[in-house]
């Protein structure tokens, strides 16, 4: 199965099920942050650390949570070819994927429950390739990223 990194910058409970629940689906998961170390770590290098590894190539997406989930997704945008989005229901979680071609997700430790991070994962992996139709603009992306 495919391997997928999750950060955190604390070893919030929320994260920890991430982990845990992309296990039992079959994913082989590289924990990194405070979920690697144990302890605090901040969140600018959590954000970077996971949008390198994917942006490597070295995971098929990441994962990251901070409080709130901005610190560390715009962090993870900081990366080139890294496209993190900020999800708090299933609904933009599934959009992310299919219209922005995401790779990262982003979640809040303060307001994500283990149920809806269960249901903003299960509608990020419904979607196996973005809508054809939003090619040129996932491109142009790619493409300023590139100037």
């Amino acid at each position: 199965m495919a391997r997928v990194v999750v950060g955190s910058d604390e070893p919030y409970p929320v994260a920890k099920f991430v982990v845990e629940y992309l296990r039992s689906k079959g994913f082989e998961v590289e924990p990194v942050g405070a979920l690697r170390e144990g302890k605090p770590v901040p969140w600018p290098d959590v954000g970077f650390e996971v949008g390198e590894r994917v942006a490597r190539g070295e995971a098929a997406f990441g994962v990251v949570v901070c409080y709130t989930g901005t610190g560390v997704s715009i962090a993870a945008n900081k990366v080139k070819g890294v496209r993190a989005a900020l999800c708090f229901d299933a609904q933009t979680a599934r959009g992310a994927r299919l219209w922005n071609d995401a790779n990262v997700l982003a979640m809040s430790a303060r307001l994500t429950t283990e149920e809806v991070a269960k249901e903003i994962i299960d509608a990020w992996l419904s979607v196996r390739e973005p809508d054809p139709g939003e090619r040129e603009n996932i491109e142009k992306i790619s493409a300023y990223e590139r100037r």
